[in-house]
């Protein structure tokens, strides 16, 4: 038994003592600014690798370290090039830091700290700037990721994915304050964790401030979300230009921040589109059998996805196509291509939904995708992807590929589950896909934020986008942001552009956007100034720079003729900007230490707070200790190597890094299994794995879905014992209230109605096209006496519906 990583001569891991946070939000954008202090309590000199995660849409603009009261500033360069200076610092025996982003994916990062001397002191700033997301309720949100999922990497591609380490209970503390200045009022500010109270500093309340309180345990993630008085209105923000930049440049022009919210006509809303194709793809990994959250009564997370599947099939409209997927080391599809929706088909779907498990090995998606674009698209039924996962996959950016280049035939709903899920996979899987992404984490509930995604997907389609810019003479407007091509009621798109020139005299201008919806042309239109904002520390410059990085990077990867000339624009404005980028690292090297280290160097890998479970420890975490058997898997053997000579570290960059997947751990027993990718679509569950699927499992505990799930494909219910049993009544009293003249499923199913509407009313998002499509089969029916048989039910179901609210 060792613990996870690489660690000390002792087997313990190198403290990171605390880390601290302080954020400055301004309107939509926030700058972030962390400080993680190191302690080498060696006896040796050392060199630690800290892995850790950042949003996927970060711009990193700053690193420094501070060591002995020297203050060392990094400078970004081309990545190369940063890590031979580290490596021929360290080899010298000089202190150097390198922060650098992973090849692989863009929400992970990768620091090393050079030669610490022991006993000494490392404080490590780095800052940030990013979006805050629009949540459905208009709040907007920020999440400081705790912990970092290990990315599931088969053998043979490991080389290059990041080292990634779990943890013991390392005691990390956290302090963490916020400081929000806005033109809008701040309502609210919301946490995941506890807050000490809101404090206004001005009458306007457009000035707060509010801190994490003490004593706060760093082991998930950190949510808030602010909530201002009106986050739904469009805005214009514009920024000027640095004094010192080159006039013309980026950095030395104003840069304009847009954010539109397209407002749909009702009587276009009121009608969703019944036609498409459906592909539901859910991660079935190892993994997906942790728990959702760590408090009492957590739902695994497989059974949340089983459920969420469940009243996607009850939503799905009569006449549509339908898939699902499910994929770990292997793939498999519920039916050989998407099928028509019907009651036949969603019955038999509904079953294999029951018994899907977490049993599929490692989390390999690529494969899975691939298949799904090589299936031919259905006339006028747009394909519309869901996907769902955890996000531990090492190829992020190679998926993030495959799904931009499939753009035009689909749009890409995905759904981070749990803790830990990589926020480049599923921001960039929703980006490139045209969709939405969305965050399950804490306490959150998977289902309301699916089926609003599912209204999205429901939506009638927006085409013929295009932006259209009035200013001034003398000034013209370079976009930054790639076209929007997708638009969706109540959701935020964020436009930068590029202000060139000087103006004559007028300071207005104006944004047109418009666009078709079912064959009727829309057109929003909003007013700006041209006047730049007090001094915002160039947030937005740095915003649109990144943007621009990862359009152009995105470019670079697609491959072509001009890839060398890519890769110089990238490095220009990445070290113009001062973001990073997949080709630049920021390299920082002490020269003013008198002392030089002798010596090898202890390396150490400084392991990331990392939480695991597993169905079969009874809901028990194991949270510190690995047993490695002796037939694991070669990918799964973790070793604790010492440090060699420095002369040999530019060789030792080069060699397969470990990674490992949580789906192998558990608390009672250890096994690894070596999982092979067999023909798509074909099972190779053990013999054991198909006795436990034919095990019929019990009905959902939740009566809504209960009630969801006797619902018939056409929107109806039957007469029943099982139905009653929802309402709390029995099969005889049912009968005995029905009215003489109502057939008894439609008298069964204005009981449903009534008894959603009156029990379950605070949950409406969530059966909202259940009963769409019940109240549709009700007028399709057309039968006599609706208004006493609503008037009947609500007696006997205590409830107070009119026919109107029931949409009958």
């Amino acid at each position: 038994m060792v613990n996870c990583g690489l660690v000390s001569e002792k087997n313990e891991p190198v403290p990171l003592k605390s880390i601290s946070v302080q954020l400055q939000v301004r309107d939509h954008g926030v700058s972030v600014s962390s400080s993680l202090q190191y302690v080498n309590e060696e006896d040796r000199a050392l060199e630690a690798v800290f892995v850790f995660p950042l949003p996927a849409d970060a711009a990193v603009c700053h690193f420094s370290a501070r060591v002995e009261e020297q203050e060392i500033v990094a400078e970004l360069r081309d990545k190369q090039s940063a890590r031979d200076q580290y490596d021929d610092a360290v080899s010298s025996g000089q202190q150097a830091f390198l922060l650098e982003e992973s090849d692989e994916s863009s929400d992970v990062f990768k620091l090393s700290v050079g030669c610490l001397s022991p006993g000494q002191n490392a404080v490590i700033n780095i800052v940030y700037v990013m979006e805050l997301s629009v949540q459905a309720d208009h709040a907007l949100r920020f999440c400081l990721p705790a912990v970092l999922n290990p990315r599931y990497t088969p053998s043979a591609s490991a080389a290059g994915v990041p080292e990634v380490s779990s943890a013991s209970v390392i005691p990390y503390t956290l302090s963490l304050s916020v400081d929000v200045r806005s033109s809008d009022r701040i309502s609210r500010l919301e946490s995941s964790c506890s807050l000490d109270p809101l404090v206004f500093l001005d009458a306007h309340h457009t000035h707060a401030t509010v801190s994490l309180s003490a004593g706060h345990r760093f082991d998930k993630d950190v949510e808030l979300l602010l909530y201002y008085e009106n986050t739904h209105q469009p805005s214009a923000v514009v920024e000027a230009g640095a004094a010192t930049a080159q006039s013309g440049s980026l950095m030395g022009d104003p840069v304009l921040m847009i954010s539109l919210y397209p407002e749909f006509p009702a009587d276009v809303m009121s009608s969703l589109a019944s036609q498409g194709e459906f592909v539901f793809v859910v991660d079935r990994s190892g993994s997906m059998d942790c728990s959702m959250h760590n408090g009492k009564d957590a739902q695994m997370r497989i059974e949340s996805a089983r459920d969420t599947l469940l009243l996607l099939l009850k939503s799905l409209p009569m006449g549509c196509y339908f898939n699902i997927y499910g994929f770990g080391s292997h793939f498999e599809s519920f039916f050989p291509q998407s099928v028509v929706y019907s009651e036949d088909t969603m019955e038999e779907a509904l079953k294999r939904v029951k018994n899907m498990k977490a049993d599929m090995g490692g989390t390999e998606i690529l494969q899975a995708l691939k298949h799904i674009y090589s299936q031919s698209c259905y006339p006028d039924h747009p394909r519309q992807l869901f996907i769902f996962t955890d996000g531990e996959v090492w190829n992020t950016k190679e998926v993030l590929d495959l799904v931009k280049s499939h753009v035009n035939s689909h749009r890409c709903f995905s759904f981070g589950i749990g803790e830990g899920a990589s926020t480049a996979l599923i921001t960039g899987m929703a980006r490139e896909g045209s969709g939405q992404a969305q965050f399950i984490t804490g306490t959150d509930r998977m289902q309301p934020k699916v089926m609003q995604s599912l209204r999205f997907a429901l939506q009638p389609a927006v085409d013929n986008i295009s932006v259209d810019w009035t200013v001034p003479e003398g000034v013209t407007v370079d976009m930054l942001s790639p076209p929007i091509s997708a638009l969706f009621q109540g959701q935020r798109a964020l436009i930068y552009a590029q202000l060139k020139g000087q103006s004559s005299g007028k300071t207005e201008g104006a944004v047109t956007v418009k666009y078709r919806l079912k064959d009727q042309p829309v057109t929003n239109q909003l007013q700006f100034t041209l006047k730049p904002t007090e001094d915002t520390g160039r947030t937005i410059h740095r915003l649109a720079a990144r943007c621009v990085l990862r359009c152009l990077e995105l470019e670079e990867r697609a491959g072509g003729a001009d890839t060398q000339a890519l890769r110089s624009r990238i490095l220009e404005l990445s070290v113009q900007a001062g973001v990073s980028s997949v080709h630049t690292a920021f390299i920082a090297v002490n020269k003013h230490s008198k002392q030089t280290v002798t010596g090898p160097l202890l390396q150490r890998r400084v392991p990331v707070q990392q939480m695991f479970g597993s169905a079969n420890s009874g809901g028990r975490r194991l949270m510190c200790k690995m047993a490695v058997p002796r037939m694991a898997p070669r990918s799964m053997q973790m070793a604790v190597p010492r440090m060699a000579p420095c002369s040999m570290r530019k060789k030792e960059r080069a060699a397969p890094m470990m990674a490992f997947d949580s789906a192998m751990l558990c608390a009672d027993v250890m096994m690894a299994e070596s999982y092979s990718a067999p023909d798509p679509g074909k099972s190779t569950h053990p013999a054991q794995i198909q006795k436990t699927l034919q095990t019929e499992p019990a009905p959902p505990a939740d009566p809504l879905l209960q009630l969801v799930s006797l619902q018939k494909a056409s929107g109806h219910w039957e007469l029943n014992a099982a139905l009653a049993d929802v309402f709390g009544k029995t099969e005889d009293e049912l009968a005995n209230h029905r009215p003489a003249q109502l057939d008894g499923s439609v008298w069964a199913t204005v009981l449903a109605l009534i008894w959603l509407h009156t029990c379950r009313s605070e949950d409406q998002v969530e059966w909202q096209f259940v009963a769409m499509k019940a109240a549709a089969w009700i007028r399709s029916q057309k039968p006599d006496g609706l208004s006493q048989c609503v008037c009947d039910g609500n007696l006997l179901l205590g409830g107070h519906v009119t026919e109107d609210a029931l949409g009958i």
